[in-house]
């Protein structure tokens, strides 16, 4: 029986619950110095002087770094579409442009001692004025890079149809609505941290990442040496969710400590640290104009984002890329428009956060539907029904030239609201409405699309046979909790006709592959998956041509099955040596099977949720009482897996909708300075999810396969967004935006017209 489809029970987790994994803290090695930085505590300010003579002074402290002592150049932005004269340095000179920029770092022989001397060191501020509001910035008015001459690091612009023509000409309803889309901190349970160390002239770093050789090349670039003198190597990964996608400044820095200092060097952020610069998502401010007729038609849209970048334009930057492909959704919309505008504050650096500029759009595009809706008096549920790319447009390549290989967004919908029982869930909303209850029911939708895997990086695996007749799968992607161990294990053993239990998967070390492109963007399985299950096939291929030698007979006669090495014609009952297994061939030595895989584009993943959650008129307090999330994925090699990436995008999508914000007092002085101040979502605010699995196969690759890593991020928010709004429509509120805080659903109250 085929493995693909089967719930297999991840083999990694044993390890994980007993004995624990290994982390980078985890790792011991002899001489290791302690790097701890010393961070700003002004948004924005000119350093005076740095006074490092009490910290040096601390027993065990073998040097006090600053931006004087940095002989390597600032990095530049990681895009060219960025512009590249906002470089950030690796320690802040003569400007410091965010809370937590460090100005300076303690090396020390103990964390202890670094953390001791780090309190020691006297920074000299002149404060400057402060820029926290995106929406001022991209005014000019306060240049944060005077010689860039502009705040703006990055403009997009799209029309369809191309011109100035006012594309909401014979719409008979125009919504509007601006929309904040917050920052939300990544906050994995394993903060970032690394281990740095010279050998022989060589580099090798030791750090959780999401994609070793893009660290490798990064770190290579920075350090100004050729990416075969870097090592990467990842050891277990308590979580990223896009926060360790790319090396931090403070990557760089240790890696540069360590060759300056001809010692190892190791550092550690704190959690503290993690939430205030450890890498924040999302940050748009959205402007959104939806046009249609009266019978629910759709006829034109337009989005406007100003983009905060943070202080140095970074990988967010480049984000709302994304929110532009995916601007229409899964509609059809006949003309849109889109602009936007990445803009530096003084803020931390904003980069990627599960799903990437997509959940962004998503939650603009399904909040005007909703508003939409509502104002031609119509159920949300019909304006999509009217609205949706027919199942047989499929494949459909929207305004913005974006291609989605296949879907069903129409039986998704329709799914969602069999399952939820959605007539009589708005006749519970009638009656409660009529008896005026202070709890209000509210119900949300969210029906959406999205691209993954769409990456061009080749990815490569190789697979190997043994002489101990075991298998070893090495992979390129780097998983950090998604279940990759039982992933490629089960797609390699499925080719080799063995239990997955006989194959090892490693990953995570430069040296072990030419190149990689990591785990990021919903690819692992399409890309890398692709390319384990491909090895696999290659080393069968080079063993059927080693059974042939050993049987005597030409290897393109040499029969495979089950895991069997067959002459033609024998099924094995006959008497002598008319097969061979896997170890018997492996007693001539190590099989190699190796494969790159080159996507030829990514596939379309799509959706819809119901979010059903009750309010609480007098206060505000909002309780989400079911979440119902239909999500299509291609064919689901292990649906134990899927459900649990499920569950977590869902998760962290409530937590957006519902509590966590990444905020900003109005002198840059972040307001999120541990999990005391910033609502990072628990099991306890959470509902048992209902989940329900369709499997539309992606054309365009073996296996069929889609991403499923994203799903939830991207579209439970606006479907709880809008069941916030939806309990509160009948008062009068029309918009509410995310956290719905009690606090800003209760004002939202105080604020509304009852519509008459």
């Amino acid at each position: 029986m085929s493995l693909i489809g089967r719930s297999v029970r991840r083999t990694e987790d044993r390890k994980l619950l007993t004995t624990g994994g290994v982390y980078t803290d985890d790792i011991v090695l002899a001489g290791c110095l302690h790097l701890v930085p010393v961070r700003s505590t002004a948004a924005h300010a000119r350093i005076e002087a740095i006074r490092t003579e009490a910290a040096a002074a601390v027993p065990g402290v073998v040097a006090v770094l600053t931006a004087a002592d940095v002989d390597l150049p600032p990095l530049l932005p990681p895009a060219s579409t960025l512009r590249q004269d906002m470089p950030q340095p690796l320690l802040a000179g003569p400007v410091t442009r965010y809370v937590g920029e460090a100005v300076a770092a303690v090396v020390a022989e103990s964390r202890a001692a670094a953390e001791t001397a780090a309190a020691l060191v006297e920074v000299d501020l002149t404060a400057l004025p402060p820029l926290v509001d995106p929406e001022e910035a991209a005014a000019d008015a306060l240049l944060l890079h005077p010689e860039a001459g502009t705040n703006t690091a990055l403009k997009l612009a799209f029309a369809r149809p191309p011109g100035r023509a006012d594309i909401f000409s014979g719409c008979e309803i125009v919504v509007r609505q601006r929309m904040v889309n917050q920052r939300v901190a990544a906050c994995p349970l394993e903060t970032r941290g690394g281990i740095a160390r010279w050998e022989d002239g060589r580099l090798v770093y030791q750090a959780g990442g999401q994609a070793p050789h893009l660290w490798r090349d990064a770190l290579a670039a920075a350090l100004g040496v050729e990416p075969s003198a870097v090592r990467v190597v990842t050891p277990d990964v308590g979580g990223a969710f896009g926060s360790k996608a790319f090396p931090a400044t403070e990557d760089v820095l240790v890696c540069w400590a360590a060759r300056r200092l001809d010692r190892p060097v190791r550092w550690r952020e704190s959690r503290t640290e993690n939430l205030t610069v450890g890498g924040h998502g999302r940050g748009q401010v959205q402007e959104a104009e939806l046009g249609g007729t009266r019978d629910g038609r759709i006829l034109a849209y337009r989005l406007s984002v100003v983009q905060d970048a943070g202080a140095y334009p970074r990988i967010g930057a480049v984000l709302p890329f994304w929110t532009r492909t995916m601007l229409t959704g899964p509609y059809v919309i006949p003309k849109a428009r889109f602009t936007s505008s990445s803009v530096v504050t003084t803020t931390a650096p904003v980069g990627s956060y599960r799903g990437a500029g997509q959940p962004e759009a998503v939650a603009a595009l399904e909040r005007m539907v909703d508003r939409f809706a509502a104002e031609i008096g119509m159920d949300p549920a019909e304006v999509r029904r009217r609205n949706l790319i027919p199942r047989d447009r499929f494949p459909w390549t929207t305004l913005t030239r974006a291609t989605y290989d296949s879907g069903d967004h129409h039986a998704a919908l329709e799914r969602l609201l069999t399952a939820a029982g959605y007539p009589a869930l708005r006749a519970e909303q009638l009656r409660r409405r009529e008896r005026g209850d202070t709890l209000q029911l509210g119900l949300g939708l969210s029906v959406f699309a999205e691209l993954t895997g769409a990456d061009m990086r080749p990815e490569h695996a190789e697979v190997t046979l043994g002489v101990d007749g075991r298998f070893v799968a090495t992979v390129g992607t780097c998983g950090h909790g998604q279940g990759h161990p039982t992933a490629w294990a089960v797609l390699a053993a499925e080719a080799l006709g063995v239990e997955p239990g006989q194959v090892e998967v490693r990953q995570g070390d430069t040296d072990a592959l030419p190149e990689g492109g990591g785990t990021g963007g919903s690819r692992s399985l399409q890309t890398g998956g692709l390319a384990v299950h491909q090895a696999a096939l290659a080393l069968v291929e080079e063993a059927r041509m080693r059974a042939g030698k050993r049987l005597g007979v030409d290897a393109e006669l040499v029969a495979f099955d089950g895991g069997r090495f067959l002459t033609p014609g024998q099924d094995g009952a006959e008497p002598g040596r008319e097969e061979l297994s896997w170890a018997e061939l492996a007693t001539d030595g190590p099989i190699r099977g190796s494969a790159v895989y080159r996507p030829g584009g990514g596939t379309c993943s799509s959706g819809a949720h119901l979010a059903v959650v009750e309010v609480d008129v007098e206060t505000g307090r909002t309780r989400l009482v079911r979440l119902v999330a239909v999500d299509d994925a291609g064919v689901l090699l292990n649906p134990l897996l899927a459900e649990g990436q499920v569950h977590g995008g869902l998760a962290q999508g409530i937590g957006q909708a519902l509590f966590e914000e990444a905020g900003f007092g109005p002198d840059g002085t972040p307001l999120h300075p541990d999990l005391h101040h910033y609502a990072f979502v628990s099991a306890a605010e959470l509902p048992f999810f209902e989940t329900l699995a369709m499997q539309t196969p992606a054309p365009g690759n073996a296996l069929g396969v889609k991403g499923i890593g994203e799903s939830g991020a991207v579209g439970v928010p606006p479907a709880v967004q809008n069941a916030v709004v939806d309990a509160l429509s009948h008062l009068g509120v029309t918009h509410i935006d995310m956290p719905a805080t009690p606090e800003r659903v209760w004002q939202a109250l105080q604020n509304a017209t009852p519509t008459p």
